[in-house]
């Protein structure tokens, strides 16, 4: 299995990290973010593709446990759902303000927490990995925290040169899609009456989304050998993976139009 593939570059994009509210049941947050709030986004201008990742209630953590390394993901910090928003140019985010507004003030209706991460120009990458007609039929999303002291250009290095090789080699992926994070600033998405902590310790890093062709091949890659020596590497530079298992993801806007319906 070749441990070099092609990938597109993405002008600009960004991911929201959100949590349901907890005074009604969160099936029915998640549906409605299915539902009403994704009207509202779906109708930004100057998107290149609108999807949404929604992770399984219970999601201590997929990742196996590494010495030095936070793999088990803490109920109080469990993300519920991460809106993906890739934008077709620089400066398409500047033609959706208008409707940026709508979604500032629906927000409380669903989510108590929202986090927005935002990746520096061309850092979000699609790579090619499964062939003509493969689909993804099980995901992870995976959350990356580089460990205090390993500057941002040798951690990204250990992405792209450690990292990405070894998920690419076994063989057993059909999406993979990697994004690096500029540092957090709350004031880029402080939405009001909604929560927007984010304690330094807690930050994240770099993003990584996993697809497989069924829940059976994600198991056997979580439990692979080229899996397992990454743990040797891991510690050096990563003091966090948190790897979630993924219920749905939706997409709602594609190639920059509007679909009918979301897709699976």
């Amino acid at each position: 299995m070749p441990t070099t593939i092609s990938s597109a570059r993405k002008p600009i994009a960004s991911s929201i990290l959100l949590w349901m509210r907890t005074h009604q049941p969160r099936q029915q947050g998640m549906d409605y973010w299915k539902g009403p709030h994704s009207q509202i986004i779906s109708a930004t201008p100057g998107m290149e593709e609108y999807r949404q990742i929604h992770l399984a209630e219970s999601n201590p953590g997929l990742w196996p446990a590494v010495s030095g390394v936070e793999t088990v993901i803490l109920a109080g910090r469990r993300i519920d759902g991460v809106a993906e928003v890739t934008f077709a140019s620089l400066l398409s985010p500047l033609r959706g303000r208008k409707q940026t507004k709508l979604a500032y003030r629906d927000e409380v209706n669903v989510f108590r927490r929202t986090l927005l991460y935002a990746g520096p120009p061309y850092s979000s990458r699609w790579h090619d990995v499964a062939a003509p007609g493969q689909k993804a039929g099980a995901r992870s999303l995976i959350y990356l925290r580089r460990r205090d002291g390993i500057k941002t250009g040798v951690f990204r290095r250990f992405l792209t040169d450690g990292l990405l090789p070894v998920l690419v080699k076994t063989g057993a992926l059909r999406e993979l899609r990697t994004q690096v994070f500029l540092p957090w600033i709350e004031r880029l998405w402080d939405t009001p009456e909604v929560a927007h902590d984010n304690p330094t310790d807690q930050r994240f890093h770099a993003s990584v989304i996993l697809g497989f062709t069924g829940p059976d091949e994600q198991r056997a890659f979580f439990g692979s050998g080229e899996i397992a020596t990454l743990a040797a590497r891991l510690p050096e530079f990563v003091s966090a993976v948190h790897a979630y298992e993924v219920t749905e993801a939706l997409t709602y806007v594609k190639d920059g139009r509007v679909l009918p319906h979301y897709q699976t």
